[in-house]
């Protein structure tokens, strides 16, 4: 069947794309989804969000040995469902600091061009001070139902440290420390497809196609004309295609379609549509890693899901600790003066958090994780034959590595605060105690994880060398766009899945004006 518009990847963007498109009846538009409904009662579920990693639900994909990383391979989970990551992800609303979207030099990109857009998607449930978000838009942006007393406490002894508590953490400066906003509704995950798509999945506009793994846009010439999934069944746009696949899967099947460095593509066996060498370059990650303490008292999330009392709390009032969403409080740094704006983060959970949450801790324990904000180091996401290829190249940039330790530097000295002191007998293992220099980045090179921030991979910019142009039309071809996470020129400082979703707002507007 032809449509207007064929929208690839139900995520964080897609699904916004959908529901802004198809509010014009006259408009048909395909979106179409790898995965599956997002049916689980661990997506529904905050606290459970990590017993999906590895599933059906999950791209599952592994980078390439990190040199830097004690020549480890990294898992980064990626989703695999209606809503995509936002149905996997930790719920954390954060945009970051107006900083980050001024430095992208972008016309129309810039902060406040960006805020209507932010505006547009929130709305806040309970205060919104200073009228920093969104009243009536379809994500619903809470404070945590039921907060641990151990994050009351980590946000003191943040304030102990000097730092500033913030009424809200979505201002235009990040800089302090503040509970995590979270993309809930009464203690319910608030994905993509649950605030944009669930809600208009009825229009007869719309089509839905789950279960379909796209292979390559198809072309007539250097015009877009619809795409092939699954052994050569085709989807033709009478408009245009949209890619919002993510930082891997957009310049993947933009790889695989014929555009990217015609070299590579040779080599690679694809025919060149298009020679666009930027097309998976500038990969970007929030690089983490952590200090975990013992906890002498029996209040933190350790055997939390396996209680019958809290599970009942939470199926009949939809609270108690299966609504936290782990990273329930956060505190943005500068490691030096000379930072322009923050350049870590510090997340705590009142909980052990190891190795993506996939190893069940066994005693109370207590995490606070360190998080690279602005990396220098840049990867790349390519072709290895017919699959596609992770090299984030972490900490090839010596200033992120000083910049990590710096933060684990900070955290340890949060759990020293006289606010925490009750909550900690001692380092927890696999963490030792580390303190000096060398200890912390060794530790680094050892422990550190993606905190799930891929970006860049196909740059937006006003300059001809970048993969799409400022209304997100890859350069060189025709009717076709990408709208995700991959076109951010540089990482935020906070989470992707908010910026993600404004650039879906935007999008919409640039193809409804087109």
């Amino acid at each position: 069947m032809e449509y207007d518009y064929v929208i690839v990847g139900a995520g964080s963007a897609g699904c916004v794309l959908a529901n802004r498109l198809t509010r014009d009846p006259s408009v048909r538009v395909a979106l179409i989804e790898a995965g599956g409904p997002d049916d689980r009662l661990e997506i529904r579920m905050p606290v459970a969000f990590a017993k999906l990693f590895k599933t059906d639900y999950d791209w599952n994909y592994s980078t390439a040995k990190q040199d830097e990383l004690a020549g480890r391979e990294l898992y980064w989970p990626r989703g695999r469902v209606l809503g995509g990551s936002s149905s996997l992800n930790a719920q954390m609303w954060v945009r970051g600091h107006r900083r980050d979207y001024d430095q992208w030099g972008v016309p129309g990109w810039g902060y406040d061009d960006v805020l209507p857009y932010f505006h547009r998607a929130e709305r806040r449930v309970g205060s919104n001070t200073g009228g920093v978000y969104g009243a009536a838009g379809p994500v619903h942006v809470s404070e945590l139902r039921s907060p641990s007393p151990v994050t009351r406490a980590f946000l003191k002894g943040c304030e102990e440290l000097g730092m500033t508590r913030l009424d809200e953490l979505n201002g235009p400066s990040n800089e302090g420390c503040s509970p995590t906003p979270v993309t809930q509704n009464r203690g319910r995950r608030c994905s993509a497809a649950d605030a944009y798509l669930k809600p208009v999945l009825r229009r007869r506009n719309l089509t839905v196609v789950t279960g379909a793994r796209v292979e390559r846009v198809v072309f007539d010439g250097r015009r877009a004309v619809g795409v092939e999934h699954d052994g050569g069944a085709r989807i033709t746009a009478r408009r245009e295609v949209v890619l919002s696949a993510g930082a891997i899967g957009s310049p993947y099947l933009l790889l695989l379609s014929g555009v990217g460095a015609a070299g590579e593509l040779k080599e690679a066996g694809v025919p060149v549509v298009h020679d666009l060498p930027e097309v998976g370059r500038n990969l970007q990650d929030h690089l983490a890693s952590a200090v975990y303490m013992s906890c002498p008292q029996p209040i933190t999330l350790t055997k939390a899901a396996e209680s019958l009392g809290n599970l009942l709390r939470y199926l009949v009032l939809r609270n108690g600790p299966l609504t936290t969403n782990v990273g329930e409080a956060v505190a943005f740094v500068r490691t030096s003066p000379e930072e322009p704006a923050p350049d870590i983060e510090l997340v705590f959970a009142p909980g052990f958090f190891f190795e993506h949450g996939l190893v069940a801790p066994t005693e109370h324990g207590l995490t606070i994780g360190a998080v690279l904000l602005q990396p220098q180091s840049r990867g790349k996401v390519g072709l290895s034959g017919r699959d596609a290829a992770i090299d984030p190249r972490y900490l090839t940039d010596e200033a992120d590595l000083r910049r990590l330790v710096a933060g684990l530097r900070t955290a340890r000295r949060i759990f020293e605060t006289g606010a925490l002191r009750p909550y900690v007998s001692g380092p927890m293992a696999p963490y030792a105690g580390q303190g000096g220099e060398e200890e912390l980045a060794q530790w680094v090179r050892e422990r550190a994880e993606t905190l799930y921030h891929p970006v860049g991979t196909c740059r937006m910019g006003a300059d001809a060398g970048s993969v799409v142009d400022p209304e997100l039309r890859v350069r060189g071809v025709e009717r076709l766009r990408v709208a995700d996470a991959s076109i951010m020129p540089t990482l935020n400082r906070g989470h992707t899945h908010a910026p993600a979703v404004m650039i879906g707002e935007k999008a919409a507007d640039l193809l409804a004006s087109a």
